[in-house]
């Protein structure tokens, strides 16, 4: 009943407003004016960016002719307006910005390693030298060089490797300044260009494949066919001596540079029955006793075997450097074998003279 009455009441005042659709009650009003306002700014930055443009090149690409199908010629003089130009902003424009300070950079180990001089701490800690491998692999041998134990992974005293790789660096020395051989000897991957580089350097032999057993202990019928050459204080070859080198043994490396000993342990065999002074990179899982001067670094690292590689061979370097100084004087810094050589003249060489027999070439 009090429905009823409110209807009768109210009905014809609703019937009487104005019906909105459906649609337009429940949609927002658009605002057409900020709109428009907003395209017609837009079209201005437009049509300025056009502008900066065109004023910016003023010389337009030119057309190709459909008749010679060439192009006119380019105004050079122009060109070299642009040229001087952008060197005139670049000029004006060096000053800014950040300064970048010296900072680090692993590829000069390779192309410019550095001196012996230059061996310190921060150097061989940067080419991670320190990281030795699992405590469960580990050499007791080499616990003299072991600082201590970092998540289950031995660290390598840095001191006792640089004062390893300084007294390295003095055997290389002296046995390039007294006219020795020096054999740099890396197999792994990677190891092929320092190796190759350090050999460079000391002017000896390299090796960066595998090492064929039997090359020093049956040398003569493993090496039997390289060619060897005479050469004076000079290192300049004495020609017409070929055939008198046919019955020589083959020679021997003075000294074996081993960038991996784990696994060229049968070279490091052979050079301990030659007695053949050795230098290799100990990690902790290495026998120590291998080789004749160990160097304990982390030999996994290829930054740390660029470096030391390429440390050994400035050192050979210098050593090759001080026997052109004496030579220079007409000092010999070497004795070479007993041995006698018929010249083409006819005149004997004998051991005494200031000759020695090198291998012709720079590969092992």
């Amino acid at each position: 009943m009090i429905i009823r009455q409110a209807i009768i009441r109210h009905g014809r005042r609703i019937a009487t407003r104005p019906r909105l659709p459906a649609i337009r009650s429940f949609a927002s009003e658009v605002d057409i004016e900020s709109i428009e306002a907003s395209l017609d700014r837009s079209l201005k930055e437009t049509h300025s960016i056009e502008s900066l443009l065109q004023n910016e090149s003023s010389d337009t690409v030119a057309q190709i002719d459909n008749e010679s199908h060439t192009t006119p010629e380019y105004k050079y003089d122009q060109v070299a307006e642009n040229y001087r130009s952008i060197k005139r902003q670049q000029t004006l424009t060096s000053h800014l910005g950040t300064s970048l300070t010296p900072h680090y950079t692993p590829h000069t180990l390779l192309t410019h390693p550095p001196p012996p001089s230059e061996i310190s701490l921060p150097l061989l800690l940067a080419s991670q030298s320190h990281l030795g491998h699992s405590t469960s692999l580990w050499n007791p041998l080499n616990s003299r060089y072991i600082f201590g134990i970092r998540s289950g992974i031995h660290i390598i005293s840095l001191d006792i490797t640089a004062a390893h790789l300084r007294r390295a660096c003095r055997v290389v020395s002296g046995v390039t300044e007294r006219g020795g051989l020096v054999l740099f000897v890396g197999t792994r991957k990677g190891q092929d260009r320092c190796v190759v580089n350090a050999a460079k350097l000391a002017r000896g032999c390299h090796l960066f494949e595998r090492w064929t057993p039997g090359s020093i202990t049956n040398g003569h019928q493993i090496l039997g066919r390289c060619r060897m050459q005479v050469v004076d204080e000079f290192d300049q070859a004495i020609p017409g001596l070929e055939n008198e080198l046919l019955e020589r043994p083959v020679l021997k490396p003075d000294l074996v540079v081993c960038l991996n000993p784990l696994e060229n342990w049968v070279m490091l065999h052979e050079c301990g029955l030659h007695g053949i002074p050795t230098v290799g990179i100990i990690d902790t899982d290495a026998n120590p006793t291998w080789v004749t001067y160990p160097i304990p670094a982390n030999d996994d690292s290829l930054r740390c075997v660029q470096l030391i590689a390429g440390v050994l061979g400035k050192a050979g370097e210098e050593g090759q450097m001080r026997r052109s100084e004496r030579a220079k004087r007409g000092e010999v810094t070497y004795q070479p074998e007993a041995f006698e050589l018929k010249t083409p003249e006819g005149e004997m060489k004998t051991g005494g003279d200031q000759e020695a027999v090198h291998h012709a070439g720079g590969s092992g």
